[in-house]
């Protein structure tokens, strides 16, 4: 399998950029992944909606390492509610799984596009508006959080991020510390990632049009090359998280995260 020197450099830069991303806000970096993973596989002759199914996988596929290096960094500075994470697992790994080998090979590409935009838009509102939750709000019990996480790892599944723009939230809204929200987040993106990473390939199996280098709905090369770049630049962003006036980048960053749904949107609408 070949990859010219150019697609390299394109895709280390997405994977310095997006794991940074990944230990600083709990994002998992799909949300700037995917727009970016479309366009550069649309350049390769991948039909459109073919194209944001894959950029989707791929980047679900790269959560499973930057998650473990982020969720180390934050584990040294005690930030992880490990109590949270074990809770909200078993519902993640059940909404992840439906969503990644039933919805997401059903709905066309085209849906899939306007639904990730939608959903990124509504992540970048939740992070300007930095609503304080009531101060008597818990996180509910047992069966509440298995709904929860059933609701985090279905969307998750279905746009390819890692759960930290529903789980960060959610958390936040039930007066976790931020930080320790981000840190939790970035914990429950193993089990998200490697649940729908089996639906993904299990589904994409037998998929017509899909290009060198394809495992099911996965894309090896850009995984391999993004994957090694995120894993260095994760625990950076990590540790910058405890440094950084988080609240100001999070609106820097929901104005990108605008533009970036702004073009999904278009995508999905124009079937471009």
């Amino acid at each position: 399998m070949s990859i010219e020197p150019l697609l390299v450099l394109e895709l280390a830069g997405l994977g310095v950029g997006t794991g940074f991303l990944a230990g600083l806000l709990g994002i998992g970096g799909g949300m700037v992944m995917v727009p970016f993973l479309t366009i550069i596989l649309g350049e390769r002759g991948v039909a459109p909606g073919l194209a944001v199914k894959m950029a989707i996988a791929t980047s679900m596929a790269t959560i499973i390492f930057t998650s473990i290096s982020s969720v180390r960094a934050h584990h040294k500075r005690g930030a992880v509610r490990w109590d949270i994470a074990r809770h909200l697992a078993p519902g993640i790994v059940i909404g992840s799984l439906v969503a990644s080998m039933g919805v997401f090979a059903l709905l066309k590409g085209a849906w899939l596009a306007i639904f990730f935009a939608l959903f990124v838009a509504f992540s970048a509102t939740q992070m300007f508006l930095d609503k304080k939750p009531a101060p008597t709000r818990q996180m509910p019990g047992t069966g509440g959080q298995l709904a929860a996480g059933g609701a985090i790892g279905f969307l998750s599944g279905l746009v390819g991020a890692g759960g930290g723009f529903v789980s960060v939230p959610f958390m936040a809204w039930c007066n976790v510390a931020i930080h320790n929200a981000v840190a939790t987040s970035a914990a429950l993106g193993f089990p998200i990632a490697v649940a729908n990473v089996a639906g993904y390939i299990a589904s994409g199996r037998g998929v017509t049009g899909l290009p060198e280098g394809a495992f099911g709905y996965i894309w090896l090369p850009a995984l391999v090359v993004i994957a090694l770049c995120s894993v260095f630049t994760a625990p950076l962003g990590a540790k910058a998280a405890h440094s950084l006036p988080v609240k100001r980048l999070k609106r820097v960053f929901a104005s990108i995260l605008y533009a970036l749904g702004a073009y999904m949107l278009w995508r999905g609408l124009t079937g471009h």
